[in-house]
C-alpha cells in the first residue's frame, strides 16, 4: 500500500513528512518522493529504493517550506510534477500530486488531457492526475475546486494529496475508497494514509469518507463533498499509545505483534464478559435480541486471514448457536447471486475495516436486505460506519504486513458473538455459558505459555528453512488454522506451502509426499469431547502415512500426549484447551515457525517482497 503524508503548519515540512513516511514503512515500497512549498514556490525530490535514498537527496539538495506532501509506493516515481521541466521552474499554475492506490481508468484519463505532447512525455499515475487537475482548473479556480472536478472522472480506488505553486500554505486531500486521515494539531494539521504516520504528533483525527475533499492549512481544516457542499466530520481521539507503533526492543514488528497476542485477546474481551454468569454484553452490536432470534442464516464475509477467521467462526456459531453459517470471500460474494433476505445476518470481517472487496460485499448485502455487523480493528473505519453495528477488536496497531494479533483478536470477537447469539436464541445454557466464559478468560495465559515455545520453534524452523515444499494438515476447526499457517509461511518465507483437510489427504496430496517434503500436522485433542478424540485418532493415521512415505512430520500436540512422539520427527507441545479455543493456542507456534523460517532464509519479514499491505480490490 502506498503511503501518503501531508503537512501544513509553521515548522519545516520536510523533516515532518520524512518522519511520517518512515513510520509507514511497514506497508512496503520501492520508491519515495516529496514536494515542499513556500511563498517562493514548490520544489520536489524523487528517488527509487528506500527512504534513506530520499533523505540523502534532501540532505544534498535541501528543500525548505512549511507545507508539502510525501509519498512511498511499490512503483517508482509516484510523486509527480505536471511537466518535465525542473521543479524550481514550475509555472505559476504548477501542481504536484501524491497518490495512494490506483485510479483504475488511467488510459481514459490520458485521453481527456488536452496537451498531447505532455501526455507522451509523462508516464506515471501522479503525472496523469496532476495534468488532469490542472486541465480542470479554470481561471480563478481554487486548487480544491480543480480537485473536486477531477475526482469525478476517477473510477478506481485511491487517495490523493495535492499542492499548488500559486496557493502557498494549502494542501488538498481527497478520498476515493483508500483510507485518508486528517490529523488536527495546534497551528499545524496533517494528512496521512494510516494512523502511525502522525500518531506521535496528534491523537485527534478525522477519517474522510468516500468523495470527501479536505483543505488543510496551518489555520484549520475545511471539508466539502464531491458536489462542492461544505460538510463536517466527527473528530475521533485515538486511544492507541504511540509507543504501540514502535518495535519496543523486538527485532521485527511481526515478532513484537506475535508476542502482543495475550494482550490483544484480553483487551478484546474486556468489559464484554461476566465471569460469574457467563453473560456476554455487546452494547455496540446494533441488532436487537428479537432480531437475533429471528435470524435463520448467517453469512461471514472476509478476505485472507479474515476469511480463515470466518471458517473458525462457522464451527463456533453452529456449535453454540445452532445457526447455519456460510463463509464467503469478499472478492467473490459481489459477483455471485447470493440467496439473502432480511432474516440473514451478515458478519463482515476485516482488520482495517477498509478492505475494498469486503466493503463491496457489505453494500450488496445491504441492498438485498441483510443487516451487517462489522468486526474490525478500527472503530472509525468505513466498514464500521456502514454497518448496523460493530464489534471492535482491540488489537492496537498492527504494522507488519502479515496478520498475527489482529487474527487472534478476530477469533476472540467471533467467539464472543457466538456466545451472545447462543444466549439470545436459548441454545446455550447457563452452565455452558459459564464454561465458555472460563475458557475464554483462560485463553490469554495459555497463549503466553505457547509463546514460551519460541526457542523450540526456532530450532525446528531450521528444518523448514531448507525445504521448498511444506504441507499443513488439520481436521475440523484446525483446518482453517492450517490454511492460515500456510498463508503466513508463503508470505514471509516464499516457500511453496499448501494446506489440506487431513481427511482429504488421500485425494491428491499423498502423491506429493516424499523425503523433500515437510508436513506440519495439527494433532491436538480435547479429551472432554468424543468427536475430538475420534478426529485425533484419524489424524494419527495421517501422520503414519507421512512417515511411511519418508516425509518429515512436525506435529503440534498437547503437552501430555505420550503417543505422538513415536510417529513424528518433531513435536511442539502446546497447552491443552477445550475446543474450539484450542485452535487459538495451536496457531501460536505456527506463527513462530513461519517467522523464524523466514529470518533463517534471509527474508524481510516486516516488508515481504511484493506484499505491501494493501486495501485490496478485485
Amino acid at each position: 500500500m502506498a503511503g501518503i503524508v501531508g503537512y501544513a503548519g509553521r515548522k519545516q515540512a520536510a523533516p515532518v513528512i520524512l518522519d511520517g513516511l518512515r513510520r509507514l514503512e511497514y506497508g512496503g515500497y520501492d520508491s519515495a518522493g516529496l514536494a515542499i512549498g513556500s511563498a517562493k514556490g514548490v520544489q520536489s525530490r524523487h528517488t527509487t529504493g528506500t527512504l534513506r535514498n530520499l533523505e540523502t537527496a534532501v540532505r544534498l539538495e535541501p528543500v525548505r517550506g512549511t507545507f508539502g506532501v510525501g509519498h512511498t509506493s511499490w512503483i517508482a516515481r509516484h510523486l509527480a510534477r505536471p511537466s518535465p521541466t525542473p521543479a524550481a521552474k514550475l509555472s505559476k499554475r504548477g501542481i504536484l500530486v501524491a497518490v495512494s492506490g490506483d485510479p483504475g481508468n488511467l488510459d481514459a484519463l490520458w485521453e481527456r488531457l488536452p496537451d498531447g505532447a505532455e501526455r507522451r512525455e509523462s508516464t506515471s499515475t501522479p503525472e496523469a492526475l496532476a495534468l488532469l487537475i490542472r486541465s480542470n482548473r479554470k481561471k480563478g479556480d481554487s486548487l480544491e475546486e480543480a480537485v473536486r472536478r477531477s475526482i469525478i472522472d476517477i473510477e478506481g480506488i485511491c487517495a490523493i494529496a495535492a499542492i499548488a505553486n500559486d496557493e502557498p500554505g494549502k494542501v488538498v486531500a481527497a478520498r476515493l475508497g483508500q483510507p485518508t486521515l486528517i490529523g488536527l494539531g495546534k497551528h499545524e494539521n496533517f494528512i496521512a494514509s494510516d494512523k502511525p504516520a502522525i500518531l506521535h504528533r496528534t491523537r485527534d483525527m478525522i477519517q474522510l469518507e468516500d468523495g470527501d475533499i479536505a483543505v488543510v492549512t496551518s489555520r484549520g481544516v475545511q471539508m466539502m463533498d464531491s458536489d462542492g457542499s461544505r460538510l463536517s466530520r466527527s473528530v475521533h481521539h485515538v486511544l492507541w499509545d504511540p509507543l504501540m507503533a514502535e518495535k519496543g526492543g523486538y527485532k521485527h514488528f511481526v515478532l513484537k505483534e506475535i508476542f502482543e497476542q495475550p494482550r490483544a485477546i484480553r483487551d478484546t474481551a474486556l468489559g464484554r464478559l461476566d465471569e460469574e454468569t457467563g453473560n456476554v454484553v455487546l452494547d455496540e452490536l446494533g441488532v436487537t435480541l428479537r432480531e437475533l432470534r429471528a435470524v435463520r442464516h448467517l453469512n461471514v464475509i472476509g478476505s485472507g486471514s479474515s476469511w480463515h477467521a470466518g471458517l473458525i467462526a462457522k464451527n463456533i456459531v453452529e456449535q453454540l448457536a445452532r445457526v447455519a453459517v456460510n463463509v464467503e470471500f469478499g472478492s467473490e460474494f459481489r459477483y455471485s447471486d447470493p440467496v439473502i433476505d432480511d432474516r440473514v445476518l451478515s458478519l463482515v470481517v476485516s482488520k482495517s475495516g477498509e478492505t475494498a472487496d469486503t466493503l463491496a460485499a457489505q453494500q450488496l448485502a445491504h441492498e438485498l436486505g441483510s443487516k451487517t455487523i462489522a468486526i474490525c480493528n478500527s472503530i472509525d473505519s468505513t466498514m464500521a460506519h456502514n454497518a448496523r453495528g460493530a464489534i471492535h477488536t482491540h488489537a492496537g496497531p498492527e504494522l507488519a504486513a502479515v496478520s498475527t494479533k489482529a487474527f487472534s483478536a478476530q477469533l476472540t470477537a467471533l467467539y464472543l458473538f457466538a456466545m451472545y447469539l447462543g444466549q439470545a436464541r436459548g441454545t446455550l445454557s447457563d452452565a455452558a455459558s459459564r464454561q465458555c466464559a472460563r475458557d475464554l478468560l483462560e485463553l490469554p495465559s495459555k497463549v503466553e505459555s505457547a509463546l514460551e515455545l519460541a526457542p523450540d520453534c526456532e530450532r525446528v524452523a531450521r528444518q523448514l528453512a531448507h525445504t521448498n515444499k511444506v504441507l499443513y494438515l488439520g481436521r475440523g476447526i484446525h483446518y482453517p488454522i492450517a490454511l492460515e499457517a500456510a498463508r503466513m509461511l508463503k508470505e514471509l518465507s516464499r516457500i511453496q506451502a499448501d494446506a489440506c483437510a487431513a481427511g482429504e489427504m488421500r485425494h491428491g496430496p499423498t502423491a506429493l509426499v516424499d523425503s523433500d517434503m515437510v508436513v506440519v500436522v495439527l494433532a491436538t485433542v480435547d479429551q472432554s469431547s468424543p468427536s475430538s478424540r475420534l478426529r485425533y485418532e484419524k489424524t494419527l493415521s495421517q501422520v503414519r502415512e507421512v512417515t511411511a512415505r519418508h516425509g518429515r512430520a512436525i506435529c503440534i500436540a498437547n503437552v501430555d500426549d505420550a503417543r505422538i512422539a513415536q510417529y513424528a520427527h518433531e513435536v511442539i507441545r502446546v497447552p491443552a484447551m477445550r475446543e474450539p479455543l484450542q485452535s487459538a493456542v495451536s496457531h501460536i507456534p505456527l506463527q513462530l515457525l513461519a517467522y523464524y523460517t523466514a529470518v533463517l532464509r534471509g527474508c524481510d519479514v516486516d516488508q515481504p517482497r511484493d506484499l505491501g499491505r494493501s486495501i485490496t480490490a478485485d
